[in-house]
């Protein structure tokens, strides 16, 4: 194990490496229900969508650890799941079994993105500035989501966001659990992210903000979910739309892990694992669609192992299969409250936001780009549209100052085809 995963190497332990995958599994578990959810509004039956999510997302960290020996979580993501079930399906007028293909070729475009030089094209194209302003965005968007899940941040019809039920006992105890986050944190306490969330759990739950009613162990039936893998549709491969539609998805994948690949890697102090990675993240697109769900994503929910500790795949193998344990703790895990991980959350957001200090504020044609990203990532809940804002004004502001010698090629294509998918939507 040890000179496979080279721990020594990374300066980590198998002590380390197991707390880091058990706090990266308890940090992104809800996407168990939140994405099976999302998918039985296309149509896919909930139980069948659970089972597709934990099958996806153990063989995507299993991948992902084994392939680039990095802790990178790959999961479904959040807003790729939306526009499977909102954009394609319910406005697109798609099938689900038709939206499943157009994941499985969007993945082999990935494919063939990561596994030939376009890949480096790609991210060579983009500028430092940008990166670090989609590391920062996500950072901002980890916080939000954080003081969402506590109720501490809730939606308005006047103000589109507004302080939330103070007095609630999510919102006390979500306070009460950053504070003992952050402390255990500085004081670099041995599983403090772990004991952060068992804390909060506990907190919540003996104020009454969840109960222990209703845990069960048993196993999910496979019967309908037979109906779903590998339940791919090309009724419509015919249909031009079919394909733009699979290009514009593969597109809005390909650039949003790019993006989080590199904050990723930024965070572990490896640029050079981002390759492999990418690579195994397109590979697990690819199962995506075969195995049932919306596309996987190396996840914002990452940062937490990285924080943890977790320095190579052993941590992402760990979180693959206790996702596979999931399987018999459905209703176990339906009763972590939604608000035990948003102090780690908001934590490892903050530490994100310390990529600021990279930007240079003296070019406009630099900064404002770049500090539209940040603040566009967060506002429209998504990754993919608040980098594309950015991706489209940063070459033209280069050119309307005459300065378009200093754009990669490749951007201007990128720039294009983020306008195309724009136009499309």
């Amino acid at each position: 194990m040890e000179n496979f995963f080279k721990l020594n190497q990374h300066g980590t332990t198998i002590t380390k490496e197991f707390s880091a995958g058990f706090i990266s599994y308890i940090t992104a578990v809800y996407i168990i229900i939140v994405n099976a959810t999302i998918l039985a509004a296309a149509g896919i039956p909930l139980e069948a969508g659970i089972i597709a999510t934990i099958l996806t997302s153990f063989l995507g960290c299993v991948i992902v650890g084994l392939w680039s020996n990095t802790p990178v979580l790959l999961i479904p993501g959040m807003g790729l799941n939306a526009m499977f079930t909102y954009t394609i399906v319910q406005s697109g007028g798609f099938t689900w079994q038709e939206a499943l293909a157009m994941v499985f070729i969007s993945g082999l475009i990935f494919v063939g993105i990561a596994f030939t030089p376009l890949a480096k094209v790609i991210t060579n194209s983009i500028p430092n500035s940008l990166k670090e302003a989609i590391t920062i965005g996500i950072g901002i968007l980890l916080i939000l989501i954080g003081f969402e899940h506590a109720g501490i941040i809730t939606n308005s019809d006047h103000t589109l966001l507004a302080i939330g039920d103070l007095s609630s006992p999510m919102a006390i105890t979500t306070m009460i659990g950053l504070v003992i986050t952050v402390v255990l944190f500085m004081k670099n306490v041995p599983g403090n992210l772990l004991l952060s969330i068992v804390i909060t759990s506990i907190l919540t739950i003996w104020l009454g903000g969840d109960s222990f009613k209703g845990i069960s162990l048993s196993m999910p039936s496979f019967h309908e979910y037979m109906g779903v893998f590998g339940a791919l549709s090309w009724e419509q491969a015919g249909n031009i739309i079919f394909w733009l539609t699979s290009l514009s998805f593969a597109m809005v994948i390909v650039f949003e892990n790019i993006g989080l690949i590199h904050g990723h890697s930024k965070m572990l102090n490896r640029p050079d694992s981002s390759k492999k990675s990418l690579q195994a993240t397109a590979v697990s697109v690819v199962s995506s669609g075969i195995f049932g769900t919306s596309p996987t994503v190396a996840s914002v929910e990452t940062a937490a192992g990285i924080t943890a500790g977790g320095r190579t795949g052993l941590t992402s193998i760990v979180t693959g299969i206790l996702f596979l344990g999931s399987l018999l703790f459905i209703p176990v895990i339906k009763i972590i409250p939604a608000n035990a991980v948003s102090p780690v959350l908001i934590l490892i957001g903050v530490l994100m936001l310390q990529n600021i200090v990279h930007l240079s504020m003296d070019d406009l044609t630099e900064s404002f780009p770049a500090l539209l990203i940040i603040v566009l990532i967060p506002l429209t809940y998504s990754i993919a549209d608040g980098m594309a804002i950015g991706f489209i004004l940063y070459p033209l502001m280069k050119l309307m100052m005459g300065r378009g010698k200093e754009i990669h090629p490749a951007l201007y294509i990128i720039a294009i085809l983020f306008i195309g998918n724009f136009v499309f939507q």
